[in-house]
């Protein structure tokens, strides 16, 4: 059964499942339309160094940058409506091959578009990130989004850490408005 998060409590993949390298990043949410306009969710991932800014900008994966430059993450595309079972976008990631400058993996979920359509997480229902094993796709822990949210059209909502060598996964569900470009300005 998969471990549900918690907001600001850590787990280890490790203790969880030992020798666990090659994870999946899921997104979900149920489709919605607002003032005539499917609500579109997109993950990004911010690889971040020590002083918890980008490594290189190179190491922000999104819809226009599909690789890291060590080989470790890969963004295979975007779903623009929330439709169908299951995650609805991904990140593959291989931990083992995550440059040793990268400390901080923030998971990250903007509204495209979502100033211009009047879209906030107000408007998103059961949203939620998994993290995967990539071998079998079972979930080893989940986050449901479930804060109300009135203005907001970003959210850091995950994080894996390393801590000793080992990978810590925690929820943060941090909000913000400005959509992709706050969240660009702040870990640049």
């Amino acid at each position: 059964m998969a471990i549900q998060l918690e907001k600001n409590k850590s787990i280890s993949i490790a203790k969880e499942q030992p020798g666990l390298n090659h994870i999946i990043a899921g997104l979900g949410w149920d489709p919605s339309t607002v003032n005539g306009h499917p609500v579109d969710l997109d993950l990004s991932l911010f690889m971040l160094a020590e002083n918890g800014k980008l490594a290189a900008d190179e190491y922000f994966i999104f819809y226009n940058n599909a690789s890291s430059p060590d080989g470790s993450t890969h963004y295979p595309g975007d779903n623009r409506g929330g439709e169908g079972d299951g995650d609805d976008e991904v990140i593959h990631l291989d931990l083992s091959k995550i440059d040793p400058k990268i400390e901080f993996l923030y998971f990250a979920v903007t509204i495209d578009q979502g100033e211009e359509r009047g879209h906030h997480f107000g408007h998103v229902q059961n949203s939620y990130i998994n993290i995967r094993d990539a071998s079998d796709h079972s979930i080893l822990c989940q986050y449901q989004l479930k804060d109300h949210f009135t203005d907001e059209d970003s959210i850091v909502i995950a994080a894996i850490s390393r801590n000793g060598g080992e990978w810590n996964v925690e929820a943060l569900g941090q909000a913000f408005s400005g959509g992709l470009n706050t969240l660009v300005e702040l870990y640049q």
